[in-house]
């Protein structure tokens, strides 16, 4: 291989990684050559260090959720027809080209939009990829967004869109958590190109004054575009009503175990407009009359604006999973339905609320730190105690309890702060034993 590359060292072949991402140790390897069934032996042993889900209760989210799965997500998930259909055209999979169909269908009636383009890789390329089109969109370059996001989600829209794209931040409110309105006002000019928004924003709070930031936004011409976590708009207002024009938001929630490093699917939802279709950048399939009376065609439509027919020109990606985790999200929420919705999210909210409710009443422990109402997600800050989130989470996983995620490198200003999730998922004995869990962690 070297010989016809023209190279004399393996080490030429990764000349373009930079030494600062090199590891410089010892990767540990036998001595010996190993038979299959030894190399097997010393991978369990290595993975046996893990702790799943079922054997540790973890109030994490941040991104990646913990949700009941009904059994048919698992069922139809597994079947060969989807599970090995992962780039095949509408000539050969028609049932997945269906699937994606309905997928679109019900996510844009879940966040009241009028189009929704193919599954995208996750959450961040989304909302990257919804700014590169409110950029094309409206030929200006700069976006606001509120400091309260994700700072990994941010980097990844900067990846995506940042080279043509100027980022701007937006103060949140420190009483609310919400986005700072008259800061918005002050900082949005005749160059924004769109105000991006969550809701619920990352650090819990459900954004009350969403429709009001998507009137600033229009006022000056701007585009607003929303960010969801679907679940949420069981009993959140769809943000097509409070003015969105553009919509992202993460779909693993909808019956998609959490996986190491995902599985994740994101989704972008916009309005019936052609300036909106031709800036996307990414298929989508619809439905179409056949010459047979009464049969239906599932095709994709502009597919020429793709990776797929430019991979050396194309601004973003999506994964070869997306697909099966838009049907796997398709087949959950068709289980669910509007009024299964709903009652998930208002079990979420009280389940959230009972754990905000209890942990407040331990000495010295303010949660939420924010004075507006919250849906899954809350802070729990732990600076009057003197003990840092770290020493909090150490002493929980001892007892077989994850702790929220530390907030110290990414929001300092908080303080030692962690960021809980609690879902439908968690029993009130869990809760139970994590508010017990950190109030002996913070008495110690």
């Amino acid at each position: 291989m070297l010989s016809e590359l023209g190279f004399n060292d393996v080490e030429q072949l990764f000349k373009v990684i930079p030494e600062r991402l090199r590891f410089k140790g010892s990767l540990g390897l036998p001595a010996r050559p190993m038979s299959e069934f030894e190399v097997r032996r010393r991978v369990e042993a290595t993975l046996s260090k893990n702790k799943s889900r079922l054997e540790m209760r973890s109030f994490v989210g941040a991104g990646c959720w913990q949700h009941w799965i009904p059994a048919a997500c698992d069922e139809i998930n597994a079947r060969s027809e989807f599970l090995t259909a992962y780039a095949g055209d509408a000539y050969s999979d028609l049932g997945r080209y269906q699937a994606i169909f309905e997928f679109q269908s019900m996510i844009g009636e879940l966040v009241d939009m009028d189009a929704v383009m193919f599954p995208l890789y996750d959450w961040p390329t989304a909302s990257g990829d919804a700014i590169r089109m409110a950029v094309t969109v409206t030929g200006r370059k700069e976006v606001l967004y509120p400091k309260s996001l994700s700072p990994e989600r941010l980097a990844i829209m900067k990846s995506l869109s940042g080279s043509i794209t100027s980022f701007r931040p937006v103060e949140y409110d420190r009483v609310t958590g919400q986005i700072d309105i008259k800061n918005l006002k002050h900082n949005i000019s005749d160059r924004t190109a769109a105000v991006y928004l969550e809701n619920p924003n990352y650090l819990g709070p459900i954004e009350s004054e969403a429709e009001e930031v998507g009137k600033v936004a229009h006022d000056r011409g701007a585009l607003f575009v929303v960010g969801t976590e679907p679940i949420s708009l069981g009993v959140i207002t769809p943000p097509g009503e409070y003015g969105a024009d553009i919509v992202t938001g993460e779909g693993q929630p909808l019956g998609i175990h959490p996986f190491y490093g995902g599985a994740l699917v994101g989704f972008i939802a916009f309005r019936d407009e052609e300036r909106f279709a031709i800036a996307t950048g990414h298929r989508l399939v619809t439905i179409t009359e056949t010459e047979c009376e009464g049969q239906w065609g599932f095709t994709q439509i502009l597919p020429e604006r793709t990776m797929y027919a430019a991979r050396d020109k194309s601004v973003t990606f999506t994964g070869t999973a997306t697909a099966l985790w838009a049907i796997t999200a398709a087949v959950y929420l068709s289980l669910l339905g509007p009024e299964g919705f709903r009652e998930l999210a208002t079990t979420i909210i009280q389940k959230a609320r009972y754990a905000m409710t209890k942990l407040a009443e331990i000495p010295n422990i303010k949660t939420p730190i924010f004075q507006s109402p919250h849906f899954e997600e809350f802070t729990i800050n732990f600076d009057a105690t003197k003990k840092t989130t770290g020493k909090v989470n150490k002493f929980l996983l001892e007892r077989g309890i994850q702790g929220g995620k530390s907030l110290e490198n990414e929001f300092p200003e908080l303080g030692n702060t962690a960021l809980c999730c609690v879902t439908e998922v968690h029993t009130k004995s869990d809760i139970d034993d994590l508010v017990q869990g950190i109030e002996e962690a913070v008495s110690t």
